[in-house]
């Protein structure tokens, strides 16, 4: 694609109020207390994957940096904290973050206890990006740790995320974002191809066939498709399961003629109807159209028709709400307060204290065999064998409040996931439930 999408949709946009009250309490005590400047290390990480999940994706690390860029409060948003005092008010009319992060990069998966992100400076400017920053790697990650696994189940068929119906009109153009990090061909929502430059595929729906009647009432699939090929032409897919789906085909055939572009079954038992579609299109000589499935897919119902010959797979629903598991579960923790480590004590929430960095092992052939977590100032660390490379994962993002390089390109960040999918050992991309694909393991603490 030759399209550049926007980096910015308004030039004076602030993300500063996509928090909780609570930062801003939190802040005006540490004003008042003198706890505001003390520097700190915050860390984003998950205790655990969700669902029993062999691995999760990285995913929103790029809008999370935009979005402190953006983190600036305007005279009009400032007027409306009441509930604050004036120095409270006066620190965030010149508040910029002028600290430092360190992370994992978009579409790099994780494990648990992975430092996702690690974000150094005063407590004051640290603690009040908790809630901006959670907001946007849980449900990002999560719809791309979902839409990885359902790329892994088609087996390298095309999907398209066709879901902006079934979420919030603002989270299904984020939603498609996550769903195309991760590997998905296209999407059906225009915002989301105009803001991330991602291809938009449609066509048409069943309203549109049902539109279509003779002056007697009755169905006339027949001018309804026959007016989308003149509209759009013969590579177009027409949806051929309003009425009956035999009779559909053989309609669409009769309109476009062999050379269709594709027909989509949106209902019924996707694996047997399909089969019968295929051999009817083959044998009215319709050898290239492809058959194109929707009817509320998951990774499950997309592995379970690998045999069946479908070419292309639409999934909505489970894909915007992260099929089962709509948060990561990550969290933003305080861990080091003026150079020493803290953690919350609790048997159900256990966390290790200090700012970390991550590496990761890998053997010759290029398959990762173990996280290794370190504190950030800590030397790389020894692999259990000395046949295994080791790696860093976690890299610098910003520094004094600056972008460190140029953010990844989202087709690049695309290409490192299927890198990083391809490093895990082959029980890592199952399905079932079952332990994290790779150990993590603490060195130097």
């Amino acid at each position: 694609m030759n399209y550049t999408p926007p980096t910015s949709l308004s030039a004076d946009r602030s993300t500063a109020l996509l928090t909780d009250k609570y930062e801003l309490t939190m802040l005006q005590a540490a004003l008042r207390d003198g706890t505001v400047d003390r520097q700190v290390a915050c860390e984003v990480f998950c205790r655990r994957l969700p669902n029993e999940r062999r691995y999760g994706m990285v995913a929103g690390t790029t809008r999370v940096l935009r979005a402190i860029q953006d983190f600036r409060f305007t005279e009009a948003q400032l007027e409306t904290l009441h509930f604050l005092d004036e120095k409270t008010i006066d620190y965030l009319r010149n508040y910029k973050f002028s600290g430092q992060i360190d992370g994992y990069r978009e579409g790099e998966l994780y494990f648990p206890h992975s430092p996702l992100l690690t974000v150094r400076g005063t407590f004051g400017e640290c603690v009040i990006l908790e809630t901006v920053i959670l907001s946007i790697m849980n449900a990002d990650s999560a719809i791309a740790s979902s839409a990885a696994r359902m790329v892994t189940a088609a087996d390298g068929r095309p999907i398209i995320e066709m879901g902006s119906r079934r979420t919030h009109e603002y989270a299904a153009v984020t939603a498609a974002r996550a769903a195309y990090l991760a590997g998905f061909e296209a999407t059906s929502n225009l915002e989301a191809s105009y803001r991330y430059g991602i291809p938009a595929s449609g066509t048409a729906a069943h309203a549109w066939t049902l539109a279509h009647v003779n002056e007697d009432g009755t169905p006339n699939e027949e001018a309804a498709f026959r007016s989308q090929v003149e509209t759009l032409g013969t590579d177009t897919t027409l949806l051929v399961d309003t009425y009956d789906i035999t009779k559909g085909v053989e309609t669409a055939v009769k309109v476009a003629g062999p050379e269709l572009g594709g027909v989509r079954i949106d209902s019924g038992d996707l694996g047997a109807v399909t089969r019968r579609v295929r051999k009817q299109l083959d044998d009215l000589g319709a050898t290239n159209t492809k058959i194109v499935v929707s009817s509320d897919l998951d990774e499950f119902a997309i592995a379970g028709l690998r045999g069946d010959p479908v070419d292309i797979y639409g999934v909505g629903t489970s894909v915007v709400t992260g099929s089962g598991s709509p948060t990561a579960g990550l969290v933003y923790k305080v861990v080091e307060v003026e150079g020493h480590p803290v953690a919350k004590r609790s048997s159900s929430k256990q966390s290790l204290g200090a700012a970390k960095r991550g590496f990761r092992t890998y053997r010759s052939t290029g398959t990762a065999v173990e996280e290794v977590v370190t504190p950030i100032a800590a030397e790389q660390p020894d692999a259990v064998s000395p046949r295994l490379e080791v790696r860093e994962i976690t890299t610098p993002m910003m520094r004094d409040g600056e972008l460190v390089d140029e953010l990844p390109s989202l087709e690049e960040a695309r290409e490192y996931v299927k890198q990083a999918l391809v490093s895990l050992p082959w029980e890592g991309l199952a399905l079932s439930r079952g332990e994290p694909a790779l150990n993590t393991r603490f060195s130097g603490f």
